[in-house]
């Protein structure tokens, strides 16, 4: 049974309960995090800890977050559940304000910290050599989605509609431009060049995406940061989709057209090996 940190406690995650009252419960009054490990180390945490209290400032929460503190919770988890691949998980919200109301709670209510651990093999799995199919559906989000909040409902709708296609995942698309997949930021190659949409409230600001074009340019490939159609994705050379959990993963259909040779190409998977390579040399 694994070990879950809630509140300042190490509790059996079957003894980890919250209230009814809880804001993330009722509002989806919350941000969450999820930092990868692998090797029992822990990889971008810092990004992730920056991303985690800029989520916080956007939804005028006042709290300030300890980077040593949250750290040396990452890691207790990380031996307490003898974590060698997979996840961190970590939620906070508004709290327990003992009633539900709209109106946010007296600044003084503590906040709701969760953080669990779930193994997942990040490294060597199918995906790599065989890549992923995804549908494109109308992005229906609200309008900050640079801010890593609980509100995962449509994602999960999208992700389910992909499964009902036979599909692994969908590129949501406002406009006729693709903005990002249900949990992973978004890219095409066409002749040689690599095309993401550029940052802005209309997408999440990846940690993976930031170190992956930094990969890019350490490989000295040509990067567009740009919104590109679905058109577009659909007459690529190759497609890729970044995650935390995914480094990069290869699309090779997109509803239903084959991208490029059907196969994973060669630009995600140089991409891949770097990504790995520099972020086990910086991983804590």
């Amino acid at each position: 049974m694994r070990t879950v940190y809630l509140n300042g406690n190490y509790v059996p995650e079957n003894e980890a309960h919250i209230s009814v009252f809880d804001r993330g419960f009722l509002f989806a009054d919350g941000v969450y995090e999820v930092t990868t490990v692998l090797n029992g180390k822990l990889i971008g945490f810092d990004g992730h800890i920056e991303r985690l209290q800029r989520s916080l400032t956007e939804l005028g929460y006042k709290h300030k977050v300890d980077r040593e503190e949250m750290l040396a919770i990452h890691r207790e988890l990380v031996e307490r559940n003898t974590l060698e691949q997979g996840m961190i998980y970590l939620q906070m919200t508004r709290g327990n304000p003992g009633d539900r109301d709209f109106a946010f709670p007296p600044e003084d209510t503590p906040l709701t910290v969760v953080l669990f651990t779930q193994e997942k093999q990040i490294i060597g799995t199918s995906v790599e050599s065989e890549g992923l199919k995804v549908i494109s559906i109308d992005d229906l989000r609200w309008g900050r989605r640079d801010i890593k909040t609980v509100q995962l409902l449509y994602p999960s709708l999208a992700k389910m509609e992909a499964k009902a296609q036979g599909a692994d995942d969908a590129w949501m698309v406002q406009e006729g431009f693709v903005t990002e997949g249900t949990s992973n930021n978004a890219y095409i190659v066409k002749g040689g060049k690599i095309i993401t949409r550029n940052l802005s409230n209309d997408i999440l600001h990846g940690i993976t995406r930031k170190s992956v074009l930094a990969c890019a340019k350490l490989l000295q490939m040509e990067v567009e940061e740009r919104p590109f159609t679905i058109e577009e994705a659909y007459e690529a050379d190759e497609a890729f989709a970044t995650s935390a959990s995914g480094f990069t993963n290869p699309i090779v259909e997109i509803d239903g057209n084959k991208v490029g040779t059907g196969k994973p190409g060669p630009v995600g998977d140089r991409l891949r090996a770097l990504y790995i390579e520099e972020n086990l040399k910086a991983a804590i």
